[in-house]
């Protein structure tokens, strides 16, 4: 996180530094259109990509970060991992689940996103034999 920062802190001062650069050429040229005005500005043009190409990739890492963070806290309260934090009771009322069988939900939605994004009728193709129906459930849920 540290080079990202760092990286976004230098692009945004090179960045204004080039900015500088073309109101002193501008100035020193009397507001004329020279070389040096045009070398200044292709500069500042370059400098303001790579603060955006900086600004992206800052904000990438920090929609990784969201999602990471987002997991976490779904299997947390999933498991009632949530429960013996900070002295924090679960509030759903629901029983807690395994993160393996969290996970196993997961997947399972998952492939069924995708056969729908497919044009499937729900998951037919993902299974051995078509006249079978996707199940989702599993044993432990057949009480509920």
């Amino acid at each position: 996180m540290d080079n990202i920062v760092d990286a976004l802190s230098s692009a945004y001062k090179e960045f204004v530094a080039a900015a500088a650069n073309v109101l002193e050429a501008k100035e020193l040229s009397g507001a004329q259109k020279t070389a040096a005005t045009d070398a200044a500005l292709e500069n500042f043009k370059q400098r303001w990509e790579l603060f955006r190409v900086a600004c992206d990739q800052a904000e990438e890492f920090v929609e990784s970060v969201k999602q990471r963070i987002g997991s976490e806290c779904l299997v947390d309260e999933a498991t009632g991992s949530l429960a013996g934090k900070s002295g924090q009771a679960a509030t759903t009322g629901l029983p807690p689940i395994s993160a393996v069988r969290l996970e196993q939900m997961s997947k399972a939605v998952r492939w069924l996103v995708i056969e729908l994004q497919h044009g499937g009728t729900g998951g037919s193709s993902a299974h051995a034999h078509p006249s079978v129906p996707f199940d989702a459930r599993f044993p432990e849920d057949a009480g509920q």
